[in-house]
């Protein structure tokens, strides 16, 4: 039996098939969010889960991720999709307890396919140290697959984006360019050794990354995906009201990304995001500015860590094999980004 190309099947995969930020935002103007003083984290303003407070020392972290295909290995495709929704719980420094699957696959596509998909998911979430237990199933011409995940967190130890602080430093825990390898990969322009470079980088969750930040109460966290860093940048600044610069030479890319942007190639992301995330790019080179615009499916987090935990938070997160790039700093600003 010939094997099946899942990537052939959809229109766009990973993060990259994500709603326009910009549209999202117009389309959530008009909507007036959910009140309550337990409901620590929804809409206003919006971060990576929504986060319901239970008690004086629970509270819910709740999030859904899935979108189509971005590789056509079964099993890679399932535990990127579940990294990817798994690493939003991390990212609001919880731990993930529950996951249901949100899936939609075509009927046609042999049962062995999607029983991979589902298998590597559920490998995955143990991973987390969660359970998957059950979900739900879709007839679909485009194959789709993700989580909705629930975890658990303090209350009063809850990540936002909203509470960097001028002097604090800018970790980056994943290389960038996941969206540009795969672009370049399907065109020839990235060989074997950086796709499965890209590949393995998505595979990997925020467990270790935010097992040693918790140790330090970051400032601000977020995890950096289908926006790009210069996407997440900016959400972490407007929310904060702090300005953020980034340093443009130090971010760091996965093999193989910055000849694919030299090149001239850009995914479908590219112009979106730099619609919604407008930075001062202050003469950057142009495969840079296309790193930092780059669609990141299941990417890093970014961290605002206050100056003098640095060095020790990025001696541990190497110790646990988990890059720690100094990518920039907070400053005193009104919701901007900088990029030099």
């Amino acid at each position: 039996m010939q094997a099946v190309r899942l990537t052939e099947l959809a229109t766009s995969g990973g993060c990259t098939a994500k709603y326009a930020a910009a549209r999202l935002e117009r389309l959530l103007a008009g909507f007036v969010p959910a009140a309550s003083e337990d409901l620590l984290v929804g809409l206003s303003p919006a971060d990576d889960a929504a986060v319901y407070r239970l008690d004086d020392e629970r509270a819910l972290v709740f999030t859904v991720d899935f979108f189509p295909p971005l590789v056509d290995d079964p099993a890679d495709f399932g535990t990127i999709a579940a990294t990817n929704a798994l690493n939003d719980v991390f990212a609001m420094g919880g731990r993930p307890l529950l996951a249901l699957s949100v899936a939609a696959f075509p009927e046609e596509l042999p049962v062995e396919t999607v029983a991979a998909v589902l298998a590597a998911a559920e490998a995955q979430v143990r991973a987390a140290g969660a359970l998957l237990a059950g979900g739900h199933t879709l007839r679909d011409a485009e194959p789709k697959y993700g989580l909705a995940v629930v975890g658990t967190a303090h209350p009063d130890a809850v990540w936002r984006k909203s509470g960097a602080r001028p002097g604090d430093v800018l970790l980056l825990t994943k290389p960038l360019g996941t969206g540009l390898v795969l672009h370049g990969a399907a065109r020839g322009l990235a060989d074997d050794g950086a796709l499965a470079a890209a590949v393995a980088s998505m595979r990997t969750l925020s467990l270790d990354a935010a097992d040693v930040l918790a140790r330090f109460s970051p400032s601000a966290v977020t995890d950096v995906t289908g926006f790009g860093l210069f996407g997440h940048a900016c959400e972490l600044a407007r929310a904060s009201a702090v300005r953020v610069r980034l340093e443009g030479e130090a971010l760091p890319a996965l093999p193989g990304a910055l000849e694919v942007a030299r090149a001239g190639e850009r995914t479908g992301g590219d112009r979106r995001n730099r619609e919604y995330a407008p930075v001062a790019l202050d003469g950057l080179a142009p495969e840079l500015a296309a790193l930092g615009y780059d669609p990141q499916t299941a990417g890093g987090l970014l961290a605002a860590v206050p100056a003098e935990r640095v060095p020790v938070v990025e001696a541990e997160l190497r110790q646990r094999g988990v890059l720690a790039a100094r990518v920039g700093v907070v400053e005193p600003g009104r919701g901007e980004v900088v990029v030099g």
